[in-house]
C-alpha cells in the first residue's frame, strides 16, 4: 500500500501539518538513515490502516528549516501535532505495534 503517506517540505509544512484538522504524525527522516527505512513500511501501513491520523513525511536533508524549528536532533523522530502544536514525540525505530501503543489516543484501536 504504498503512497499512504504524504511529503511535506519546508515550504508546505504549514499547510499540511500545522492547520490540519485531524492529528498529523511528522516522520522526520533521512535518505541515509538505516532506522529510518526500517520504519517505513510500519508508518506507510498505519497510515494505509488509520484515516483518523495523516503521517507526513519530512526530509531533513532537503527541508532543515522544520526540522532545526522543533529541535530534531535524532532521526527518525516521529512528533504528532495536533491543533498546531507537538503533543507527542516519539524517538528512534521501532516495531508497527510498539508505534501504535504509542499512538493510542490518536488511531482507533482495531480489533
Amino acid at each position: 500500500m504504498a503512497g499512504a503517506t504524504v511529503t511535506a517540505t519546508d515550504a508546505d509544512f504549514e499547510e499540511k501539518v500545522l492547520k490540519s484538522e485531524k492529528p498529523v504524525l511528522v516522520d522526520f527522516w533521512a535518505e541515509w538513515c538505516g532506522p529510518c527505512r526500517q520504519i517505513a513500511p510500519s508508518l506507510e501501513a498505519i497510515a494505509a490502516e488509520h484515516p483518523e491520523i495523516t503521517i507526513v513525511k519530512l526530509n531533513i536533508d532537503e527541508n532543515p528549516g522544520t526540522a532545526a524549528k522543533y529541535g530534531v536532533m535524532s532521526i527518525p523522530t516521529l512528533n504528532v501535532y495536533q491543533d498546531g502544536e507537538v503533543v507527542k514525540t516519539i524517538v528512534g525505530a521501532k516495531p508497527k505495534a510498539a508505534l501504535l501503543r504509542d499512538l493510542e489516543g490518536f488511531v482507533e484501536a482495531k480489533a
